[in-house]
């Protein structure tokens, strides 16, 4: 059972979570007039979207110009969030896999352009001809041709790095290679595993080596792990329906380290960023060189050949270039990227021309779009963009689109043929069921329902809806709320030989209990 949220008014609890703002360095006008708004536009919009807590910071010009935290840590704690408190960053990691490849481009311990096999002689996908001509840049630039598939291979799952990167092979494509953006998290897997091979460490310590320690980013880690025993760390949260945000369990994605580890805060993630924004250089040193940094950035895949600008911004293409995305915004490129994973979402942007970066940090998910709205506020108007609440929008065009989804869900069970029976007993459903990428899947009877899990992305209680579908609740993070889906196949002889999950894969039996 979910816990309930403390009996303090939520508002209440937000508007005393304020942090202190840290020393600001001088500021422009209208750079002041921005960060001035925030203090009382974000707990208002906190405290509208429900959500446990959120950190800001905004760097111009080279210095660090608004570092603030808002709301709570964990709720039902009286923790508050500050400058320094640690979130998830998702896959605004992916950047810093890209930056660590480019340093060792620059080194010439590999190319961008080196083919897959040089690093990983067994690499291997589907198809053997894009086997042999894949890229560390293909990796890194999602035109893969597996699409945004094959997640569960290690979600939750506690296979290793090497054997995810061995599995994917198995995984078919979706489109034809280097012809579509697809966002694919197990390429940036095997790209960190290249970059493993290449420097001679794991990416973690590369990461740490290269990056966190050069800059002083020495909140910053890679693994969850490190962060037991730390105090000013963000709990993740969920959402439980109308009582907003309820903590939830970290989830370990060590294995998806390249793809999406790293936890920072927003002093840490505005030092990220200056480095970035100059040029590549740190206390006189260059760690990157700027032509590199200009390749890595520059555009690679097109993800969205027309924008649909619902803001009315004029923003008129979106493309990928090396683990961020590029896009032009009110007359300036603008480097931006969004991670999440369960209970965290983030979001980073840049404008090399302005020397301007944003970074927002919050600590509920999904269904939370507060991340996007302040982050892309915040820049639209430092960029002199037209003013509007773009929280409100948002939270509008969420609750639409969440009632879509409502109606889907209404109409799919409406449509139930009523008074079936499953074909056997619940008992002979039970048993293993494999999939020679995924794994295995388990189904066993509990309290006269089935209980259906694999590993620790799904782990849902389902029942008997029509025929030999069942459907249910997970219980786990990844689909805790989310309807789960599932369909029994039947022999021959009329015994159970398969099993498929809606949105995962089709598994064949393999043994009974």
């Amino acid at each position: 059972m979910l816990p309930p949220l403390p009996t303090m008014s939520y508002a209440r609890t937000l508007l005393a979570a304020i942090a202190i703002a840290v020393p600001l360095g001088a500021q422009d006008a209208t750079t002041a007039a921005v960060v001035r708004d925030l203090d009382t536009y974000v707990p208002k919009a906190l405290a509208e979207w429900k959500g446990a807590g959120i950190a800001v910071g905004i760097v111009k010009d080279d210095q660090l110009v608004y570092a603030k935290g808002f709301g709570v840590r964990e709720v039902g704690k009286p923790g508050l969030v500050d400058d320094k408190t640690l979130f998830a960053i998702g896959s605004n990691t992916k950047f810093f896999t890209a930056v660590a490849a480019a340093m060792l481009a620059d080194e010439g311990k590999l190319s961008l352009d080196d083919r897959i096999t040089k690093h990983i002689p067994g690499f291997s996908l589907y198809d053997p001809w894009v086997t042999r001509e894949f890229t560390v840049r293909d990796a890194m630039s999602h035109r893969s041709g597996l699409g945004r598939r094959g997640d569960p291979l290690w979600y939750g799952t506690g296979l290793s790095r090497d054997e995810i990167v061995r599995r994917v092979r198995l995984l078919p494509p979706n489109s034809s290679f280097r012809t579509e953006y697809g966002y694919q998290n197990i390429m940036f897997i095997t790209a960190g595993q290249v970059l493993a091979a290449a420097s001679g460490m794991p990416w973690d310590d590369l990461i740490d080596r290269r990056i966190f320690k050069p800059l002083g980013m020495t909140a910053s880690n890679t693994s969850v792990r490190a962060l037991r025993g730390q105090a000013n760390v963000a709990a993740p949260h969920a959402f439980a329906d109308a009582r907003g945000a309820v903590p939830i369990a970290y989830r370990e994605i060590d294995n998806a380290a390249a793809a999406g580890s790293i936890n920072s805060n927003v002093q840490d993630m505005a030092t990220w960023m200056r480095f970035i924004l100059n040029g590549g250089a740190w206390n006189g040193a260059t760690l990157l060189k700027p032509r590199t940094l200009q390749d890595i950035t520059g555009p690679h895949s097109i993800p969205t050949r027309i924008v649909n600008d619902t803001m009315g911004l004029g923003r008129h293409f979106q493309l990928y270039a090396l683990g961020i995305g590029v896009s032009d915004l009110l007359g300036v490129k603008v480097l931006q990227h969004t991670g999440g994973i369960d209970g965290m979402l983030s979001f980073v942007a840049m404008v090399p021309e302005r020397r301007l970066g944003v970074v927002v940090l919050t600590n509920t998910s999904p269904h939370n779009g507060l991340y996007t709205a302040l982050g892309n506020k915040i820049l639209v108007d430092l960029l002199g963009g037209p003013k509007r609440d773009w929280s409100a929008q948002v939270l509008a065009e969420t609750n639409v689109a969440e009632q879509a989804a409502a109606k889907r869900l209404g109409d799919r069970i409406a449509a139930r043929v009523p008074n079936t029976q499953p074909s056997r007993p619940l008992a002979e459903y039970a048993g293993t069921y494999r999939h020679e990428m995924y794994g295995d899947v388990t189904v066993a009877v509990e309290n006269g329902a089935l209980r259906v899990r694999y590993p620790e992305g799904l782990n849902a209680r389902v029942s008997h809806f029509h025929y030999d579908t069942f459907n249910g609740r997970g219980d786990s993070s990844l689909l805790a709320g989310d309807m789960t889906w599932v369909r029994f196949e039947l022999d021959a002889q009329a015994k159970v030989s398969g099993v498929s999950i809606e949105d995962l894969a089709e598994f064949a039996r393999v043994k009974t209990p």
